[in-house]
């Protein structure tokens, strides 16, 4: 899970998760599946930041590469604060089918064809 700016983010998502991006690939990590997560007021401020974007991000990265992640996350301007978890695999998939279940749920939603009511393996199935 990154912590952004949300002002950043709200300008500019696409530059903000190539940012992120660009660290995951320094750190040769494979991006699974990324999607903002919750916007708001921080509990307290972080290096002047007292709003933020949580973006969740699920990837595989080799474990000796952490070090080197959190450095660049540290260095960068889009990151304000990053967390790093594993998973067991079978959590892992889960997750990864409901947040690709997610993104085509809300890519379709300017689309009046698309319905809501079916179920995430419908509508991946669908979308194949």
């Amino acid at each position: 899970m990154f912590l952004v700016d949300s002002g950043r983010y709200a300008q500019d998502p696409q530059g903000t998760e190539s940012g992120i991006r660009e660290i995951l690939d320094r750190c040769e990590a494979t991006l699974v599946g990324m999607t903002p997560w919750q916007e708001g007021k921080l509990a307290y401020e972080i290096e002047g930041h007292r709003k933020g974007l949580h973006l969740l991000a699920f990837l595989t990265m080799d474990g000796s590469r952490v070090t080197e992640f959190n450095r660049a996350c540290k260095l960068s301007e889009i990151v304000i604060r990053q967390l790093l978890l594993e998973h067991s695999d079978k959590l892992f998939s889960l997750l990864t089918q409901q947040i690709g279940s997610h993104q085509l749920e809300h890519s379709g939603d300017d689309d009046a064809s698309s319905s809501n009511d079916a179920e995430p393996e419908e509508a991946v199935s669908a979308a194949e």
